[in-house]
């Protein structure tokens, strides 16, 4: 069972079992072995419909389909809101387990804080502290659910919320036009936009090689923005886990990535980011994650597809029906690799058992015979 929160854990020399990675899922590069693979792009002038416009366009439409992923830099949103966003942020972290645990989001509650993560049933737990809250529709805000504390959190994290909103769409709008289309043609696949902000608090941790910050998978949505501190610990892979790299942390950037919903709508043109985070044993790391996905009943399929290519869903489906699908397999396969784990162990006891009958001495009946 997870404990109420990991600063306690923190101290301690050796991990809990719940939260120790199997060999193959365990970090394979360095929190602070960056590389530059992922590409960094500024967005001034992208609204200018000059050249310039073009150029960044052009650069963002590659790197969706390499990577699914990429960071923007001159982006429009104030850097004294993101200094502001990040130091609530970490305000909040600093509280003390009573203060958070009072937005304790356990048992199906919609925002708030938790540790590891949201969903049910996980069979290892990350090593992170959330706190998240969901900002759009705007009509469907429960502030009883947005911290308190510190002071000004709601008003920062509303006018934080608005900006990334208003940036995603913008760069929805590029993916848009580079498939043929209008250039809201995206966003109003989703019908009415839902954001959910995610702030990760990734404690130090004394083992970091046996497990994860936040474990491997692609976001679900539409697209994805990501505010990262300068420890590093942001970690993607474009060939299904074989090689992994960190991503350069630069500051006052956006971690830019595609999720399911993206790919699919792009009829897998652009890719849904492999990603995860591993933790270090030397600081804490922060970061804002901002994810833009459909509304449950959005429709689910390849808005376009070019000719000589097959859909890549067989059928239209509704998003909540896809993330149902989406986690269902998740814990399948979490299963699955659990009685493969169990089974394992029981053979290597039988075997063990067997080696120890065959060495056993005989009994005295067998020696004088």
């Amino acid at each position: 069972m997870a404990p109420t929160t990991l600063t306690s854990l923190s101290q301690e020399k050796t991990l809990q079992s719940q939260f120790i990675r199997d060999e193959d899922e365990r970090p394979k590069v360095a929190y602070n072995q960056f590389s530059n693979e992922i590409p960094v792009i500024s967005l001034a002038g992208i609204d200018d419909a000059g050249g310039k416009r073009s150029g960044i366009c052009k650069k963002i439409v590659e790197a969706c389909e390499d990577w699914g992923i990429f960071q923007v830099v001159d982006h429009g949103v104030d850097g004294n809101l993101i200094s502001d966003m990040t130091c609530l942020a970490r305000e909040f972290f600093d509280l003390p387990a009573k203060e958070k645990l009072r937005f304790d989001m356990s048992g199906g509650k919609k925002g708030g804080f938790i540790v590891s993560s949201h969903l049910q049933g996980e069979a290892v737990q990350d090593w992170r502290e959330i706190v998240t809250y969901f900002s759009y529709p705007i009509r469907a805000r429960d502030y009883s659910r947005w911290p308190d504390k510190p002071q000004k959190w709601r008003a920062v994290t509303e006018e934080y919320s608005d900006k990334l909103m208003n940036l995603a769409c913008k760069l929805l709008e590029v993916l848009s036009e580079a498939m043929g289309l209008e250039k809201d043609a995206l966003a109003k696949a989703c019908i009415d936009m839902d954001q959910k902000v995610v702030v990760n608090f990734y404690p130090k941790c004394p083992q970091p090689d046996i497990t994860l910050g936040l474990k491997r998978h692609t976001d679900p949505g539409t697209i994805t923005l990501l505010l990262q501190d300068q420890v590093g610990g942001l970690q993607a892979t474009k060939d299904g886990g074989k090689t992994w790299i960190t991503i350069q942390p630069v500051e006052g950037a956006f971690v830019v990535n595609l999720g399911d919903h993206g790919h699919y709508l792009s009829n897998g043109r652009f890719k849904n980011a492999d990603h995860q985070a591993v933790v270090n044993s030397n600081c804490s790391r922060l970061s804002i994650a901002t994810f833009q996905n459909p509304a449950p009943q959005a429709i689910v399929y390849p808005l376009k597809i070019r000719e000589g290519e097959k859909p890549v869903l067989e059928d239209p489906i509704t998003f909540a029906e896809m993330y149902k699908r989406k986690m269902s397999e998740d814990l399948e396969l979490a299963r699955l690799k659990k009685l493969a784990k169990e089974k394992q162990f029981q053979e290597q006891e039988l075997e063990k058992s067997n080696k120890l009958l065959e060495t056993k001495p005989k009994d005295l009946g067998d020696i004088l015979a």
